[in-house]
């Protein structure tokens, strides 16, 4: 049975992913327990601020770091990491000093540079589709998600990269690899396309 954990590391507006995927699924718990995550079939990591706060409160959690890393590199369950969430999957960050990540991707999370744009990239942005992928099931070139973002993930795998959308340049908004996903904009926020890749996520 699909099961969902939401990790409560003291980041993001847990709520509100919740609701969301409450919308798809009654399974959704919030949790900072790592039993939680050992019984879940799926694993989701929000994120809201800075790289290295974000990075500290999941260190915080007693065991959290070895259960995840066993959970989803070693038993392959099913895990998204939704913006900040989703840069913490790579090797650093360079928000205020040089921050490591999980590295599960390879990548870096760097500031997004452009003198005419306004930082943060904020609001709604359109996606285009680099490959195919079942997170992007009735999902099109063109749909609108919500970003809320100074920095992106520059990968050093382009086969990893499944969506971008352009602010000032390429930039990374769906990543993936085998049972890992992220997105840099918030599904919660991002309405039809958010309900529609939570929605994927979950039938995993």
């Amino acid at each position: 049975m699909t099961s969902i954990v939401i990790i409560d590391y003291g980041s993001g507006n847990l709520r509100s992913v919740a609701k969301a995927f409450q919308r798809v699924t009654p399974n959704v718990v919030v949790s900072a327990d790592t039993h939680a995550v050992k019984t879940a079939s799926h694993i989701v990591l929000p994120g809201v601020g800075a790289f290295a706060d974000c990075m500290a409160g999941l260190c915080a959690l007693p065991d959290m770091l070895d259960v995840l890393s066993d959970e989803v590199l070693v038993q392959k369950k099913w895990f998204l990491g939704v913006c900040v969430g989703m840069q913490l999957l790579f090797e650093h960050g360079y928000e205020h000093g040089t921050n490591n990540g999980l590295a599960w991707l390879k990548g870096d999370v760097v500031p997004i540079t452009s003198p005419s744009l306004k930082i943060p990239h904020m609001g709604w942005n359109t996606l285009q589709l680099k490959q195919k992928s079942p997170l992007l099931k009735n999902i099109a070139d063109g749909d609108h998600a919500y970003f809320v973002h100074s920095y992106y993930a520059k990968l050093a795998d382009n086969s990893q990269l499944l969506a971008t959308t352009e602010y000032g340049g390429d930039i990374t908004a769906i990543v993936g690899k085998d049972n890992i996903f992220g997105t840099q904009f918030h599904p919660e926020k991002s309405q039809k396309t958010g309900l529609q890749l939570i929605e994927n996520f979950v039938g995993l």
